[in-house]
């Protein structure tokens, strides 16, 4: 049987905010743009995944493109948003999540529990975790997230690669380590407890190393990257060292792989004509360093350039017979695609 593919990472919900007239077509039909929609989805055995709330910078005067197109490059890091300015946002966007469950006719369900993920795929439905991505929506009082939690709220980043009133984001940079600036304000280290307390995973793929080692001496949850790559394979500062690989092996937590090609590349460049080969460079040298229990995927579908073999959701069966072909057997397969993140989940979340 086919290993169905649960995924870290992907922002669809962008999508569906930037273009709200035609949602029900982006959502329920197959129009061949970006990477996700429902059809596009089962074609290609993709069960569920983090859909993450993300408020975009929308005062840069440079193309993002062009610079990681040929490298070396270090894109500045945009301004800070502040919660009045990302709230309404956010809200638009927790309500287009739960749009997409009603439209879907009991096949896409947020879920709040392990139990009800693996309900979700026993029954062939598209399963979905309510992701914050820079928590901009939540201001330093941190009121605002007993409110996203109520409405579903089970995983959040504390920043995007920006700074916020909570800690600092790494640049796209490469070549470049993730040690580029300060770790978490005092209110960033609040925002750990809390979360720890209610049981919200927190996602560290964008933080700095400073950051990253406030809170793995802060949080007493598994260290998890939903959508990172290995620093020693591609030296983005947006991957993991080898260092930090280690702390999240030891603390039972896992990193999802990311798609984007410019953190795959070796040189960096986001180029998506390479084949599979980074993909799988990349998994090797997670897997050797983190253990086949702690490695998923985190793919940052719509909101990146992914290898063309790959292309979109409907590509996922080409990249599970890349896997199988590479000497990757069912057993790993099985919790690289989805297990893995069941059983990080179930360490992390609360009843």
């Amino acid at each position: 049987m086919t290993p169905m593919i649960f995924d870290g990472h992907n922002d669809f919900l962008l999508r569906l905010l930037r273009d709200p007239g035609n949602r029900d077509t982006t959502w329920l039909t197959d129009t061949g743009k970006g990477h996700l929609d429902l059809p596009r989805m089962k074609q290609g055995g993709f069960g569920g995944g983090f859909f993450a709330i993300y408020i975009s910078s929308s005062d840069q005067s440079f193309n993002i493109d062009d610079l990681m197109a040929n490298p070396p490059y270090s894109v500045p890091l945009p301004p800070m948003i502040d919660a009045p300015t990302a709230q309404p946002i956010a809200l638009a966007m927790a309500g287009y999540l739960k749009w997409m469950e009603r439209a879907s006719e009991g096949q896409f369900r947020i879920c709040r529990t392990v139990a009800e993920l693996r309900e979700c795929q026993a029954k062939g439905v598209v399963s979905a975790i309510m992701h914050i991505e820079g928590a901009e929506p939540i201001a330093a009082d941190l009121d605002a997230l007993y409110l996203f939690h109520d409405m579903g709220l089970r995983s959040l980043g504390p920043v995007w690669s920006r700074p916020t009133v909570f800690g600092h984001g790494v640049p796209f940079a490469y070549p470049s380590s993730p040690d580029t600036g300060p770790g978490l304000t005092a209110a960033g280290k609040d925002l750990v407890r809390l979360c720890n307390d209610l049981g919200i995973m927190l996602d560290l793929s964008h933080l700095n190393e400073a950051g990253f080692n406030d809170v793995a001496s802060l949080s007493h949850a598994p260290l998890v990257a939903t959508h990172s790559n290995a620093h020693a394979v591609t030296p983005s500062a947006r991957n993991l060292t080898d260092r930090q690989l280690d702390m999240i092996r030891d603390s039972g937590g896992m990193v999802g792989l990311n798609f984007a090609t410019a953190f795959l590349n070796e040189d960096g460049a986001k180029a998506d004509d390479r084949g599979f080969e980074p993909m799988l460079r990349h998994l090797d040298h997670l897997i050797s360093r983190l253990g086949e229990n702690h490695v998923g995927f985190g793919s940052d579908f719509d909101g990146a350039q992914v290898p063309n073999v790959l292309r979109d959701a409907a590509g996922l069966g080409a990249f599970r017979n890349a896997l199988s072909a590479h000497g990757y057997g069912a057993a790993l397969l099985e919790k690289l695609c989805h297990e893995n993140w069941f059983a990080v989940l179930d360490r992390t979340w609360k009843a």
